[in-house]
């Protein structure tokens, strides 16, 4: 059994800020462009508990429906994921929301209906609340896609110790954008966000500990 860490929200956000993930594409969201580079270390657990958990990311974006959605007032009492990525990421943020979108339909029913899923872009320049609610339905149509501008969405992230970049193109016009492929989850009963998942957290991993924070119990 994986053990688990235990870690204050200030030290994780220091190391957080240093473990971007490169993520390349040729702007096709089909595409089977290998991640440029992952300067993480291989996580030895799935979860790792928080001692001082994250306050929830103060911040007004724009869902798929093209309405504002308020983070903080939207998800209040509700467990909660929420995922930092783009939809032309090759590999890393595909991979990731297919992984919960498989655990969370293990989940009775009505655990699916109280968990929020939410995925904040970080190219909010090619990622339209159109295109980013099509393509989260390819994941589950009933995960949260917001979009707004950069500034905004980059501070949220911060706020959770979550780095990213704007997305450039480098010599061969190919997009390169620099993202933490951390998942925050926030408890129901505190709103605070406990626990963080890497990007080697599996299907496995998430169907174990989803029940537990639906209730806003330790995984």
């Amino acid at each position: 059994m994986r053990n688990k860490t235990a870690l204050t929200a200030a030290a994780l956000a220091a190391a957080a800020a240093l473990t971007l993930t490169a993520c390349g594409s040729s702007g096709d969201s089909g595409s089977n462009s290998p991640v440029a580079d992952v300067s993480a270390p291989a996580k030895t657990q799935a979860a790792t508990l928080l001692d001082r958990p994250f306050a929830k990311p103060d911040f007004v974006l724009t869902d798929t429906n093209g309405k504002k959605f308020d983070f903080r007032a939207e998800t209040k009492g509700k467990p909660t994921l929420i995922y930092f990525g783009y939809t032309n990421c090759p590999d890393v943020c595909p991979l990731t929301m297919g992984n919960i979108a498989v655990a969370k339909k293990s989940l009775p029913k009505a655990d699916q209906d109280k968990l929020q899923v939410v995925f904040v872009t970080t190219d909010p320049e090619r990622d339209t609340p159109a295109s980013l609610g099509k393509w989260l339905k390819g994941q589950d149509p009933s995960f949260i896609g917001l979009t707004g501008d950069f500034p905004t969405i980059q501070a949220g992230a911060r706020q959770l110790g979550i780095g990213i970049d704007p997305a450039t193109k480098d010599k061969d016009g190919k997009v390169v954008s620099m993202h933490g492929a951390q998942v925050i989850a926030f408890s129901p009963r505190t709103d605070q966000g406990y626990v963080l998942y890497g990007e080697d957290a599996t299907v496995a991993d998430y169907t174990k500990d989803l029940p537990k924070i639906i209730k806003g119990e330790n995984p």
